[in-house]
């Protein structure tokens, strides 16, 4: 996932992505505690993502209170 891709996303969306990388999270963290997990990268991949969508929403409330 690119921050390129994320800013062109309104904010509702960018939630609701969040919300969905959180619960991918969840059952990764699941699975390794089970043993089943096979790739340990993508819990890293999942991680960064969850910080560039909260990065971009960071931003947007910025711009969203600078402009009032």
């Amino acid at each position: 996932m690119k921050a390129q891709d994320l800013t062109s996303k309104t904010p509702d969306q960018l939630k609701d992505q969040l919300v969905a990388l959180k619960k991918e999270a969840f059952n990764l963290r699941f699975q390794q505690a089970t043993g089943q997990l096979e790739s340990t990268a993508r819990m890293r991949a999942v991680r960064r993502d969850v910080a560039r969508v909260k990065t971009i929403l960071n931003q947007k409330a910025a711009e969203a209170a600078a402009s009032n």
